[in-house]
């Protein structure tokens, strides 16, 4: 099965796993799964480090090559996907979460995330 991390998730996952809960530990630790990260997620990461949010540097280090040599597919967003982000509703304002929405359903992929807002889209979210 393929699934989309929200960057609150990826984050955890490197940085403090025990707070997520065991199904997604389950879900990331399982090999049959193929696991995705949008572009969305360093890029979420260095703008709230920068703004002292995160302390995200030792994960933007190295980010692609590290990851993708982890297992993970770095997601680029389409065109077609950028302006899907653009038109949804505004039931969140958030650009990453907007992005992560318009690639998730554009790919029919599964989200883990713990943020209900996904849930207003239609996105399938997975999260307890």
């Amino acid at each position: 099965m393929t699934h989309l991390l929200d960057t609150h998730v990826y984050f955890w996952w490197r940085t403090d796993a025990d707070r997520l809960p065991p199904r997604v530990l389950e879900l990331l630790a399982d090999p049959e799964n193929e696991l995705l990260l949008s572009v969305v997620t360093p890029w979420e990461l260095a703008i709230k480090t920068r703004a002292g949010k995160f302390d995200g540097i030792e994960l933007l280090k190295d980010f692609e090559a590290r990851e993708t040599a982890a297992g993970f597919l770095i997601l680029r967003p389409s065109a077609a996907q950028a302006i899907r982000s653009g038109l949804l509703p505004f039931h969140h304002r958030d650009p990453f979460d907007r992005l992560l929405t318009a690639q998730a359903l554009d790919l029919d992929v599964a989200l883990l995330s713990r943020d209900q807002v996904f849930d207003l889209y239609g996105v399938r979210r997975i999260w307890a």
